[in-house]
Protein backbone atom coordinates (compact mmCIF):
# COMPACT_ATOMS: atom_id res chain seq x y z
CA UNK A 1 0.00 0.00 0.00
CA UNK A 2 1.17 3.08 -1.07
CA UNK A 3 1.67 6.71 0.41
CA UNK A 4 -1.22 7.77 -1.84
CA UNK A 5 -3.77 4.44 -0.50
CA UNK A 6 -2.48 5.34 3.07
CA UNK A 7 -4.23 8.98 2.62
CA UNK A 8 -7.02 8.00 1.16
CA UNK A 9 -7.86 5.80 4.06
CA UNK A 10 -7.00 8.27 6.29
CA UNK A 11 -9.33 10.88 4.73
CA UNK A 12 -12.15 8.10 4.10
CA UNK A 13 -12.05 7.01 0.54
CA UNK A 14 -11.91 3.74 -0.89
CA UNK A 15 -7.63 2.82 -1.75
CA UNK A 16 -7.05 1.67 -5.11
CA UNK A 17 -6.47 -1.22 -5.82
CA UNK A 18 -4.62 -3.45 -8.40
CA UNK A 19 -6.94 -5.15 -10.98
CA UNK A 20 -7.68 -8.57 -10.31
CA UNK A 21 -6.52 -10.97 -12.92
CA UNK A 22 -8.90 -12.36 -14.90
CA UNK A 23 -6.78 -15.97 -14.75
CA UNK A 24 -6.59 -16.16 -11.08
CA UNK A 25 -8.71 -18.63 -9.08
CA UNK A 26 -11.11 -15.83 -7.97
CA UNK A 27 -11.97 -14.67 -11.48
CA UNK A 28 -13.13 -18.20 -11.67
CA UNK A 29 -15.05 -18.24 -8.20
CA UNK A 30 -17.04 -14.73 -8.53
CA UNK A 31 -18.30 -15.37 -12.19
CA UNK A 32 -19.62 -19.02 -10.63
CA UNK A 33 -21.80 -16.45 -8.97
CA UNK A 34 -22.18 -13.81 -10.84
CA UNK A 35 -26.13 -13.43 -11.17
CA UNK A 36 -26.50 -13.91 -7.25
CA UNK A 37 -23.49 -10.74 -7.41
CA UNK A 38 -25.70 -9.01 -9.68
CA UNK A 39 -29.07 -9.53 -7.92
CA UNK A 40 -27.34 -8.01 -4.61
CA UNK A 41 -25.74 -5.10 -6.07
CA UNK A 42 -29.34 -3.97 -7.73
CA UNK A 43 -30.48 -4.40 -4.15
CA UNK A 44 -27.74 -2.64 -2.10
CA UNK A 45 -25.98 0.46 -3.29
CA UNK A 46 -23.50 0.53 -0.98
CA UNK A 47 -19.84 -0.58 -1.07
CA UNK A 48 -19.39 -4.41 -1.30
CA UNK A 49 -15.98 -6.74 -0.61
CA UNK A 50 -16.08 -10.22 -1.57
CA UNK A 51 -14.70 -13.26 -0.38
CA UNK A 52 -14.82 -15.71 -3.28
CA UNK A 53 -15.14 -19.08 -1.96
CA UNK A 54 -15.39 -22.95 -3.82
CA UNK A 55 -19.37 -22.75 -4.71
CA UNK A 56 -20.05 -19.56 -2.79
CA UNK A 57 -18.97 -15.95 -2.17
CA UNK A 58 -19.12 -13.95 1.06
CA UNK A 59 -19.83 -10.49 0.36
CA UNK A 60 -19.36 -7.74 3.28
CA UNK A 61 -21.60 -4.48 2.58
CA UNK A 62 -20.43 -1.41 3.78
CA UNK A 63 -17.36 -0.24 5.70
CA UNK A 64 -16.15 -3.24 7.82
CA UNK A 65 -14.84 -3.57 10.38
CA UNK A 66 -16.73 -0.17 11.57
CA UNK A 67 -20.19 -0.38 10.12
CA UNK A 68 -21.52 -3.36 7.86
CA UNK A 69 -23.54 -5.97 6.76
CA UNK A 70 -22.74 -9.69 5.76
CA UNK A 71 -24.38 -11.56 2.48
CA UNK A 72 -23.49 -14.64 0.81
CA UNK A 73 -24.01 -16.58 -1.87
CA UNK A 74 -23.98 -20.49 -1.69
CA UNK A 75 -26.31 -23.57 -3.66
CA UNK A 76 -27.19 -20.40 -5.93
CA UNK A 77 -28.76 -18.53 -3.15
CA UNK A 78 -28.23 -14.92 -1.89
CA UNK A 79 -28.55 -15.15 1.95
CA UNK A 80 -27.45 -12.18 4.64
CA UNK A 81 -27.24 -12.01 8.26
CA UNK A 82 -30.49 -10.77 9.39
CA UNK A 83 -32.56 -13.68 7.40
CA UNK A 84 -30.32 -16.30 9.08
CA UNK A 85 -30.75 -15.18 12.42
CA UNK A 86 -34.41 -14.95 12.21
CA UNK A 87 -34.75 -18.26 10.96
CA UNK A 88 -33.05 -19.76 13.39
CA UNK A 89 -33.99 -17.52 15.74
CA UNK A 90 -30.58 -16.30 17.43
CA UNK A 91 -30.96 -13.86 20.16
CA UNK A 92 -29.74 -10.28 19.41
CA UNK A 93 -27.13 -11.03 22.52
CA UNK A 94 -26.04 -14.00 20.43
CA UNK A 95 -25.94 -11.74 17.24
CA UNK A 96 -23.58 -8.94 18.86
CA UNK A 97 -21.05 -11.33 19.91
CA UNK A 98 -20.79 -13.40 16.96
CA UNK A 99 -20.82 -9.78 14.81
CA UNK A 100 -18.05 -8.66 16.98
CA UNK A 101 -16.07 -12.08 16.12
CA UNK A 102 -16.97 -11.68 12.48
CA UNK A 103 -15.44 -7.67 12.80
CA UNK A 104 -12.45 -9.32 14.60
CA UNK A 105 -11.71 -11.70 11.37
CA UNK A 106 -12.17 -8.91 9.48
CA UNK A 107 -9.30 -6.64 11.43
CA UNK A 108 -7.09 -9.68 11.25
CA UNK A 109 -7.42 -9.60 7.46
CA UNK A 110 -6.81 -6.35 6.91
CA UNK A 111 -3.14 -7.25 5.14
CA UNK A 112 -4.93 -9.73 2.92
CA UNK A 113 -4.44 -8.20 -0.76
CA UNK A 114 -7.81 -6.85 -2.57
CA UNK A 115 -8.28 -6.15 -5.82
CA UNK A 116 -10.69 -4.09 -7.75
CA UNK A 117 -13.10 -6.22 -9.95
CA UNK A 118 -15.23 -4.65 -12.62
CA UNK A 119 -19.02 -5.65 -12.74
CA UNK A 120 -21.20 -4.14 -14.63
CA UNK A 121 -20.91 -0.62 -14.06
CA UNK A 122 -19.73 -1.35 -10.24
CA UNK A 123 -16.41 -1.91 -9.11
CA UNK A 124 -16.02 -4.59 -6.21
CA UNK A 125 -13.11 -5.09 -3.94
CA UNK A 126 -12.00 -8.87 -3.54
CA UNK A 127 -10.00 -10.18 -0.96
CA UNK A 128 -8.93 -13.69 -1.88
CA UNK A 129 -8.00 -14.71 1.46
CA UNK A 130 -8.58 -18.52 2.47
CA UNK A 131 -8.16 -17.32 6.33
CA UNK A 132 -11.12 -14.72 5.88
CA UNK A 133 -12.96 -17.31 3.97
CA UNK A 134 -12.55 -20.08 6.56
CA UNK A 135 -13.54 -17.44 9.41
CA UNK A 136 -16.92 -16.07 8.22
CA UNK A 137 -17.73 -19.71 7.21
CA UNK A 138 -17.38 -21.06 10.52
CA UNK A 139 -19.19 -17.81 11.96
CA UNK A 140 -21.97 -18.77 9.76
CA UNK A 141 -21.84 -22.42 10.76
CA UNK A 142 -21.95 -21.06 14.47
CA UNK A 143 -25.25 -19.04 13.90
CA UNK A 144 -26.68 -21.96 12.64
CA UNK A 145 -25.64 -24.59 15.16
CA UNK A 146 -26.54 -22.35 18.07
CA UNK A 147 -29.97 -21.50 16.66
CA UNK A 148 -32.15 -20.27 19.52
CA UNK A 149 -28.97 -20.30 22.09
CA UNK A 150 -28.54 -16.45 23.47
Amino acid sequence: MGLMDSLKGLFGGEPDHPTLDPQNYATARLEEVRPQLEELMADVPDRLEVVPAEHAAYVFIGKPPDAFGLAWIHDGKLSNFKTLAKKHNVKEARLQRLSEHLREAYVRSKDAERFAYTLGERTLVVTPSTELEDEVHKFIDEVIGESGSS
